[in-house]
């Protein structure tokens, strides 16, 4: 009884939360203006630019600077660039120490987009030396783990940085590298009965039905994992070559996690840390919540995915989402780092990725035609 009533607790603080948030913008059909909507992404950066947390080149400012960058080129804010520019500079351009960690190499993706406006060499060079040392070397991830992309968050993390660099270069052969290490990572953690990644091969049910499962009986698939999963995925789409003998394959994975986390939206717009068993973790989710607005909006805009089916999902998730904005641009509601669905977080709870995929999120939501015919008016 006491769990529950705490549970009751929780929830009721959370829609209080929500609830005291939307009125900033006077209704909730102001969060779809585009004026508003690149007022609260500059909002976002500022607060956490304001606010670090870890190196620079980290897999979590990875995610945070990938928004950065949407923020950027939605706003053309003159005040983001030069926080990006300083950005790499600090870090030389230059990925994490472990050459073959796709954590280690996702910051790269913002110094790609970057590069693409500047054309600045040393921008790019560092990322092409990484890269050929992944092409010729056996590093350590595969020696732990039998494969390199062993977790199910590397997906958002390295194929997008591989596709960029072939697109920039010309060099066909860095998508052939992602081809490889990717179909190993699908082989060993998608399920094609759930159409969800497990987080990494210590979530996966044997033969027998025996290993890690939630309260309900449900295996455990992490909100924020495949959410990653489909940013990754969708940022990998952006810059693969429409002829890609492959293009069909990250195509179909796209399209069958969104319908199948379409179906695992709740009430409030929002997901649950916990896909499956969203009723045992009260709040909803922002990192997990963000990179699902984002790809389900990037899906509409791009006529990938069914617009009478997906926009009602992303109007939701954009209204829930803002009201996890607190008014100085902090984003609540972020899980802390881990590797699995969890309960420790709440309002006050915020990591720079949940930024990151905040941005991200309405860098697409902006473009979206709406009752208007047009983009957010």
């Amino acid at each position: 009884m006491k769990g529950q009533f705490m549970k009751r607790r929780i929830f009721v603080a959370y829609l209080a939360c929500i609830l005291a948030a939307l009125p900033a913008f006077g209704q909730t059909s102001d969060v779809f203006k585009r004026k508003n909507i690149e007022t609260r992404m500059i909002s976002v950066a500022k607060w956490q630019l304001a606010n670090p947390k870890h190196k620079l080149w980290d897999w979590t400012n990875g995610a945070f600077y990938a928004g950065v960058f949407a923020a950027y080129e939605t706003t053309k804010s003159p005040e983001i660039w030069a926080a990006l520019m300083e950005m790499g500079e600090k870090n030389e351009w230059k990925p994490g120490p472990r050459f073959d960690h796709a954590d280690d190499i996702v910051i790269n993706q913002t110094y790609l987009d970057m590069y693409r406006i500047k054309k600045d060499k040393k921008m790019l060079q560092p990322t092409i030396d990484v890269v050929e040392r992944i092409k010729k070397e056996t590093g350590n991830e595969v020696a732990k783990h039998g494969i390199t992309w062993w977790w199910c968050d590397a997906i958002f993390m390295a194929p997008p940085t591989l596709a960029k660099l072939a697109k920039i270069t010309g060099d066909k052969s860095y998508l052939d590298l992602n081809d490889r290490l990717f179909k190993e990572t699908y082989d060993r953690l998608y399920d094609k009965q759930e159409k969800l990644y497990a987080r990494d091969a210590s979530f996966l049910i044997n033969a027998k039905g025996e290993g890690k499962r939630e309260a309900n009986g449900q295996k455990i698939f992490w909100s924020r994992g495949n959410g990653w999963v489909v940013g990754g995925l969708l940022r990998l789409l952006k810059d693969l070559p429409k002829d890609h003998p492959t293009r069909g394959f990250y195509m179909t994975q796209f399209k069958n996690i969104m319908d199948r986390v379409h179906a695992l939206q709740q009430p409030d717009g929002l997901w649950r840390s916990s896909l499956l068993d969203p009723g045992a973790y009260p709040g909803g989710e922002a990192s997990g919540t963000g990179f699902y607005t984002y790809a389900m909006a990037w899906g509409i805009n791009n006529k990938v995915l069914d617009r009478t089916k997906f926009l009602p999902s992303v109007k939701k998730a954009w209204i829930g989402l803002n009201g996890l904005v607190h008014s100085n641009g902090m984003v609540g509601w972020t899980q802390p780092i881990g590797a699995d669905p969890r309960r420790n977080f709440n309002a006050d709870s915020w990591e720079v990725y949940g930024a990151g995929a905040f941005m991200l999120a309405g860098s697409e939501v902006v473009k979206l035609k709406l009752l208007s015919g047009r983009g957010a008016a």
